[in-house]
C-alpha cells in the first residue's frame, strides 16, 4: 500500500531489531516526507530513514511526556494537510499500548485518510529472542497483556483475573510498580515462587534480561537498579528460558 501525500500511517517499528520491521512498514518509511517518532525506535530503525526525511522525536523520557497526545495529534493533522506524507512511528505494535487507536479516531475527525502497519510488540520479540514461548500446552493455556502505568498513583488492576493458573501474564510499563504487582498477584492466589522475567531492550543487540521469582521481584529490580522501559513477563513458561540459552543461535 502506498502512502499517499496528504495522509498518515502509523507504523509499528517492532521492539527495536530493524530487521523485524514488516515489509510494508519499511516501504512507509521510504515513502514518508515526515516521520514523528516515539523515543522508544531504537536507532537502527531510525536508520532505516532516508536523509531527506524530516524526523521530529514526539517520545517521553522518565515519566515527562515531551509532547502532550493532543498536540501530537494536531502536528499530524497540520502537516497532511500541508499535503505531506506523514508517518507516526510507534515501538511494537500502534494498537498494543501506544495510543493508535485515540490518533487513528483524531485523524479520522479532521477527515485525514489513514493506514496502520502492525508490527511485532515487545512480548512477542522478547519471547522469540530469548527462546521461551508464551504459551505451551504443559505451562500456559493463555496469554494476557496488561498495562502497569501507574495513574494517579494507584494500579488498578484485576488481580484475580491475571492470578490465574496456566497463564503467561505480560506487564508493559510496569517497573514503577513492581512491588504493588508483587504483592497482589501473591495475595490474588499466584504462587510466591512463581517465575519472572524482565526483559528491557527485547531484540536488540544491547538485550538484557533477569530472571527471579515473583516474590523476589522487588528486590531483583532494586538491587540491579532496573529501570524503565523494561517489560515483566510473569509465569512457569520463563522456567523454559535457561534451556533455551543452551540451544538457541546468536
Amino acid at each position: 500500500m502506498l502512502l499517499t501525500p496528504g495522509s498518515v500511517a502509523l507504523v509499528g517499528a517492532g521492539p527495536g531489531a530493524a530487521d523485524l520491521l514488516t515489509v510494508r512498514a519499511w516501504a512507509c518509511l521510504q515513502q514518508a516526507d515526515v516521520v514523528l517518532h516515539d523515543l522508544l525506535v531504537s536507532d537502527d530503525v531510525l536508520a532505516q530513514l532516508p536523509a531527506s526525511v524530516e524526523r521530529i522525536s514526539v517520545g517521553k523520557a522518565g515519566g515527562r511526556h515531551s509532547w502532550a497526545q493532543r498536540d501530537i495529534c494536531a502536528l499530524m493533522v497540520d502537516k497532511a494537510r500541508a499535503g505531506l506524507r506523514v508517518v507516526r512511528l510507534k515501538g511494537g505494535d500502534p494498537f498494543v499500548f501506544g495510543r493508535g487507536g485515540e490518533e487513528m479516531e483524531a485523524l479520522m475527525e479532521a477527515g485525514i485518510p489513514v493506514q496502520v502497519v502492525p508490527g511485532i510488540t515487545a512480548a512477542v520479540g522478547a519471547a522469540a529472542s530469548l527462546g521461551f514461548p508464551l504459551t505451551h500446552r504443559d505451562h500456559a493455556h493463555s496469554c494476557i497483556f496488561v498495562t502497569g502505568h501507574l495513574q494517579h498513583d494507584t494500579l488498578a488492576l484485576n488481580w484475580s483475573s491475571l492470578a490465574q493458573p496456566r497463564q503467561t501474564v505480560v506487564i508493559y510499563m510496569g517497573m514503577t510498580g513492581v512491588e504493588t504487582i508483587a504483592r497482589e498477584l501473591q495475595a490474588a492466589g499466584l504462587p510466591a515462587d512463581t517465575p519472572v522475567a524482565v526483559v528491557r531492550y527485547a531484540t536488540r543487540p544491547e538485550q538484557q534480561v533477569w530472571t527471579a521469582s515473583l516474590a523476589g521481584l522487588p528486590g531483583l529490580v532494586k538491587d540491579h537498579g532496573l529501570a524503565p522501559p523494561s517489560l515483566l513477563v510473569i509465569g512457569s513458561v520463563v522456567s523454559l528460558l535457561a534451556r533455551a540459552e543452551q540451544r538457541l543461535t546468536p
